[in-house]
């Protein structure tokens, strides 16, 4: 039995699943920009910080790190309406992405922030800056630059991971494929196109994350 392919249904549908890429790009730039702000605070503390706040926010780490993120979804979205705490499906989703990164992102930055010479350190000490002063203008640039690659696959695996954000009704791109196979029950060719979509993101994403990189440590380089 042959099985015939038929993408025609892609010009009735194509402003769906626009909606669903839009959707899903502005879940990852709100979900990069937040969680890895939230990662360096984290990473700040863990590494730098006060001690009394440092097992508060190993806990919070080894929370999310070592749970699903579709649980922390579901807590969410159905748990905190309980609590009084009621969102909308996209601010939820928002939510979790920021929150799942920061912990997954403060381990890496971390990791960049120890193998920071005690030297530098001492540099910004001699120059009368605070601790906070010294990782701000001295510590955190030359961090980054030694993880940028691997932050940059963490943010692409989170906008990879956002894809369950379609079971709590997220209109993102798979909840597009989803309603568009519903409509033309074309399950096999919609999702070769939901896929193909999903590359061509990772694929841009790592490119935009490649070039803010570039113009992040372009000064740092240049000597």
């Amino acid at each position: 039995m042959s099985y015939h392919f038929d993408f025609s249904w892609i010009w009735a549908y194509w402003p769906i699943l626009l909606q669903g890429v839009l959707t899903t790009i502005w879940l990852i730039g709100v979900g990069a920009l937040l969680g890895c702000a939230l990662g360096i605070a984290c990473a700040w503390v863990r590494a730098l910080g006060p001690r009394w706040l440092r097992p508060p926010v190993a806990a919070y780490v080894e929370l999310i790190r070592n749970t699903p993120f579709l649980i922390q979804l579901f807590f969410i979205f159905f748990g905190l309406p309980s609590l009084g705490l009621r969102m909308s499906e996209l601010q939820a989703a928002g939510l979790a992405m920021v929150i799942n990164l920061g912990a997954y992102s403060c381990e890496i930055i971390r990791a960049g922030i120890q193998a920071t010479p005690r030297g530098q350190f001492e540099a910004g000490a001699s120059l009368g800056m605070t601790g906070l002063q010294t990782f701000r203008h001295v510590v955190l640039v030359p961090a980054l630059q030694r993880i940028w690659p691997a932050l940059s696959s963490q943010v692409v695996i989170v906008m990879l991971g956002s894809a369950v954000v379609s079971q709590i009704a997220a209109e993102d791109l798979t909840f597009a494929a989803n309603f568009v196979q519903s409509r033309n029950f074309r399950a096999f060719e919609t999702y070769i196109v939901s896929t193909v979509i999903y590359l061509l993101l990772a694929l841009a994403l790592r490119q935009v994350l490649r070039g803010i990189g570039r113009m992040l440590f372009a000064r740092r380089a240049a000597p």
